[in-house]
């Protein structure tokens, strides 16, 4: 009962908060896919970072307008909730870009190729990406009118930056191969990220929950999807199933009685235990069986114990016969059987060893 209470203790911890296994671009996670490393360099800067886990938080931490919005792919939002959540901060920053959140928030822009741990220079005017020079790529993607292009790769690029009339930007790059703890000191990866994460003194880094979808675009359930008569009919059915078994797994009368003990005849139980003797080929052990037995029958007939140990019997066998010692020791003891004919040979040798030893007492008390 304590080893199952400490389970479902250990296992209650496990699932209800006392461990939470953190997903790739995690900012609060320290594994080598989290980016925990740049939370913290951006915080030495002065930055003041906020991780949201649902919408509504996002929401409230974006309540000033002045923040840039860190933001993975949140396919549960539609292009609405989308702009809508981009339209709160004052630069967006999408680091799981996919080709939903580019045309929505970078005019058009679309996914191309992939590079894989590439190091490519910014070739281009976005002041972050100047500064770094050169930086790991991994996700390219083709942008689209009026938006700027870095670290170009076989006609695709690893970043793209938009700039509303008002200023305000979105810029697309691959968290990883820029922003994980493993990747930010490869290149000029930490210098890009400083910059595009750095431009305000507030960070809101968004980490999309399934329960962020707009209402009226949930998944719909099961319950939605079938038709009004099939939980009744599911119901009539269950019902008439258990009144089946009911009905069919009712007791017709008293359980048949069995006389017990059952009585095994002595016979039968020599004669199995010999068949399994003979299927196993192991004459050793039929031979020693054989030996035990005729051992106590003639410890009791020489007057030993039962403790008395096998080589002693022995020993006694061989001075009430007068016979060498070496052989009754062989006959009741040593003697290995290597088949069949070795075990009858042994058992013949055993007995007539027994008759002896009777004999001998028998005409001892006769004697006297």
């Amino acid at each position: 009962m304590a080893g199952l209470l400490l389970v479902a203790l250990v296992g209650g911890t496990l699932v209800y908060g006392g461990y939470a296994q953190r997903s790739i671009l995690d900012p609060e996670s320290a594994g080598p896919e989290g980016s925990r490393a740049v939370v913290r360099i951006l915080e030495q800067q002065g930055v003041t970072v906020t991780v949201a886990r649902d919408r509504a938080a996002a929401e409230r931490a974006l309540a000033g307008g002045d923040a840039t919005l860190v933001m993975r792919d949140a396919p549960m939002l539609s292009d609405a909730g989308l702009r809508d959540l981009a339209g709160r901060a004052a630069h967006v920053v999408l680091i799981e870009p996919r080709s939903r959140a580019l045309d929505v928030l970078l005019d058009g822009s679309t996914l191309g190729g992939f590079a894989s741990d590439l190091s490519a220079s910014a070739a281009c005017t976005v002041p972050a990406a100047a500064t770094a020079a050169t930086a790991r790529v991994g996700e390219l993607m083709r942008p689209g009118d009026g938006v700027d292009a870095c670290y170009p790769v076989d006609g695709d690029f690893g970043l793209l930056q938009a700039v509303d009339d008002d200023g305000r930007t979105a810029t697309a790059l691959d968290g990883l191969s820029v922003l994980t703890n493993t990747a930010l000191p490869l290149d000029g990866d930490a210098a890009l990220a400083l910059g595009i994460l750095g431009q305000t003194q507030s960070l809101v880094w968004y980490v999309p929950s399934l329960s962020d979808a707009d209402r009226g675009t949930a998944t719909p359930t099961l319950g939605d999807l079938t038709p009004e008569w099939v939980t009744p009919a599911m119901l009539l059915l269950l019902t008439a199933a258990l009144a089946a078994a009911l009905w069919r797994g009712r007791r017709f009368g008293p359980l048949v009685a069995e006389r017990l003990p059952v009585t095994v005849r002595a016979t039968e139980t020599t004669e199995g235990r010999a068949r399994l003797y003979a299927a196993s080929k192991d004459a050793s052990h039929a031979l020693n069986e054989l030996r035990r037995a005729a051992r106590g029958r003639i410890g009791r007939l020489l007057g030993l114990t039962a403790r008395t140990s096998p080589h002693d019997v022995a020993d006694a066998v061989a001075q009430r016969l007068g016979a060498d010692r070496a052989r009754v020791r062989g006959i009741l003891v040593d003697d290995l059987p290597r088949t069949d004919r070795d075990l009858v040979a042994a058992a013949d040798r055993l007995r007539d060893l027994e008759e002896s030893v009777r004999a001998a007492v028998r005409t001892e008390g006769t004697t006297r």
